[in-house]
């Protein structure tokens, strides 16, 4: 119990010592990516209300009812981030990689804060109407002959002067007005696909469906699940009529990017099934050859055709003299293999070019 709490207390200091520039990075763009957010909006876009005189709506497709959403912004950040975490958890009593859980909730984070990060500034800069941004506004065209509500210009201009400003709306909430005009790009549907695209890689990667071997079908099924969680949350938005389609797939395409740049980031490879469920570490490189690929063979969900087969522990036990992250030399480790096992009894972590050949550290 004693050694297990020593094991334990060490790699959390050694945790802290790797990851900390991280989490104060990851802080200060999610504090940029609020800040945008609650910025004014620096453009102004124009919209049609009436046609020749008649009161026709030109674009009825921004004059659908304002009905809230569906799933709030606020839960679904949460269920896109929090949900695949807890699947990252649950995993590792197969896994058993306290290195593995640390990169696949860091790297589901670093996806969402990418993520956030991107559509907060397009929503700023580009955005656009949403579908029901008409019964948002309630726009009043007398206002723009009133002192002070013409200031763009940009009222009453345009081809049969129907084009209009957000300055003839006559809505008191001013969130909810600039909710209205931020259409593009969905800010659910990135985070929809940033959480669970990450989710989709993971899930891949660790039960090895496009691999050396034929899976079982419900590894396949297990391993879309993900998308098909991401793909009904985003397409929901077109129900309550928070977003366009286009919205949808502006998000979706930033969400999927940057979750495969975050898992490149944190594992070995993104599709490359010899590498693509080992974990990085941070500042230690990685030997691409074929000895580093079968001395990762545990790190696995699956357990078919060799892989996921030899015993690890979930923490690395460091031998004595072990070098700290940042020194110049990296001393040996071994990781709670069996006696008797195989060649995955051991790890080599070296800088300055050395290769890292690695078992459980991941």
């Amino acid at each position: 119990m004693t050694s297990h709490r020593a094991s334990t207390d060490a790699f959390l200091r050694q945790w802290i010592r790797m990851v900390w520039p991280d989490l104060l990075t990851m802080a200060i763009v999610g504090a940029i990516a609020l800040t945008i957010y609650y910025a004014p909006i620096p453009s102004t876009r124009t919209f049609p209300i009436t046609f020749d005189g008649s009161g026709d709506i030109v674009y009825p497709q921004w004059a659908y009812p304002y009905r809230g959403w569906i799933l709030p912004a606020q839960q679904a950040g949460t269920l896109c981030i929090a949900g695949p975490m807890l699947v990252y958890l649950a995993a590792q009593w197969r896994v058993r990689s306290a290195w593995d859980a640390s990169n696949a909730v860091l790297g589901t984070a670093w996806a969402a804060l990418l993520g956030s990060l991107f559509q907060v500034v397009l929503k700023q800069l580009i955005g656009g109407f949403r579908p029901y941004f008409l019964a948002v506004c309630m726009p009043d065209p007398s206002l723009a002959a009133q002192p002070g509500r013409n200031r763009t210009g940009l009222n009453g201009v345009g081809f049969q002067q129907v084009m209009y400003t957000t300055e003839i709306c006559t809505q008191p909430d001013a969130f909810m007005l600039k909710n209205a005009v931020t259409s593009f790009p969905s800010g659910h549907s990135t985070a929809a696909f940033a959480g669970f695209g990450f989710l989709f890689l993971w899930t891949h990667a660790k039960l090895k469906v496009w691999a050396d071997h034929r899976p079982a079908f419900w590894k396949l099924a297990l391993t879309l699940l993900p998308l098909l969680v991401a793909v009904t949350m985003a397409c929901a938005l077109t129900i309550d009529a928070a977003h366009n389609w286009y919205d949808i797939v502006a998000g979706a395409a930033i969400g999927m990017a940057m979750a495969m740049a975050s898992y490149r980031s944190s594992y070995a490879a993104v599709w490359d099934w010899r590498y693509n469920h080992i974990p990085l570490l941070p500042g230690q490189p990685f030997s691409y050859d074929t000895e580093g690929e079968a001395e990762h063979v545990s790190n696995t969900i699956s357990q078919s055709a060799g892989w996921g087969k030899a015993k690890k522990s979930w923490l690395p036990e460091e031998e004595p003299g072990a070098m700290p992250s940042g020194s110049a030399t990296v001393g040996r480790r071994t990781y709670g293999w069996s006696d008797g096992e195989d060649a995955n009894s051991h790890i080599t972590l070296a800088n300055s070019g050395s290769s890292q050949t690695a078992a459980n550290v991941v």
